[in-house]
């Protein structure tokens, strides 16, 4: 009877363990933050590089949070996984588990505890994650592409799409309001007039904005951090909705620009813009 009980749970454990490496299997990116809630610096004893030194030795590709995403998990962020790291109290040992999320914020995969008795934290850290990580090789993950995102995908156009016509309408409006601004300039005498037609450009402020990644687009932060912009992809490259302002934000040569009507008269702001 007690081999029965025991060779039933083996069945389990071996089931769980082929139904996670299948299951992570259909995931092509890992996306690594740039600082862990436990510690109070990005990268903070070098453990989020680790994090992603460890994932790219056992095979997974790698995206760091805030970088420039490749193409097909920018139109399909159901690709890409989000990793973390939770720290686990303990009194005599330091103690990490690694933690896999999907793009619906549900965790897919939790990784065994490493531990670490170091009593120095580079070390207690470098060695408590090095473990865990023990059961994240042990899967011998392999991307094996899953037809489910296909239609992730084709889901994810037919919104972008939806964007697209948005945009496209925004974008006959100012050209409708151009062309009326035009034809009340012709009729007057001042050819000064004709000036009032072209956008005004503000010139943006001497802060940097930095882009940090969010679901379906990105949010700009000042130094503070303050969140000073939400911002949209759209299905045209280069091209993002501004979140609660009727605004488009798009680049132009080297520069973005973030146009919008104020008074009825089209306003141009140039944004220095680090992705």
């Amino acid at each position: 009877m007690k081999l029965k009980y025991f060779a039933i749970l083996v069945t389990c454990l071996l089931s769980t363990s082929i139904f996670s490496q299948a299951n992570l299997n259909n995931y092509k990116y890992v996306i690594i933050p740039n600082k862990y809630d436990f510690l109070k610096e990005a990268d903070q004893y070098q453990l989020n590089s680790l994090t992603e030194f460890l994932f790219d030795k056992y095979g997974f590709q790698t995206l760091m949070e805030g970088s420039n995403y490749p193409e097909d998990v920018i139109r399909n962020r159901c690709l890409a996984l989000k990793s973390n790291v939770i720290k686990d109290s303990g009194l005599f040992k330091t103690k990490l588990t690694v933690e896999l999320k999907n793009c619906n914020d549900q965790v897919v995969y939790t990784s065994e505890m490493g531990e670490s008795r170091e009593k120095e934290y580079q070390k207690a850290y470098n060695e408590a994650l090095r473990d865990a990580f023990k059961s994240i090789e042990a899967l011998n993950y392999k991307y094996v592409p899953n037809t489910n995102n296909s239609i992730a995908v084709s889901q994810n156009v037919e919104n972008e799409s939806e964007v697209s016509k948005e945009i496209q309408q925004l974008r006959e409006e100012i050209q409708n309001l151009k062309k009326e601004k035009e034809a009340v300039v012709s009729d007057k005498v001042e050819p000064k007039v004709d000036a009032v037609a072209e956008p005004i450009v503000k010139e943006a402020p001497s802060g940097v904005l930095y882009a940090q990644a969010i679901e379906n687009g990105f949010q700009l932060v000042d130094s503070t951090p303050k969140v000073v912009y939400k911002i949209k992809k759209t299905s045209i490259d280069g091209v993002f909705l501004v979140e609660n302002k009727n605004a488009t934000l798009y680049k132009k040569d080297a520069n973005w620009i973030l146009e919008y009507y104020e008074n009825n008269v089209l306003k141009q702001d140039v944004l220095n813009i680090k992705f």
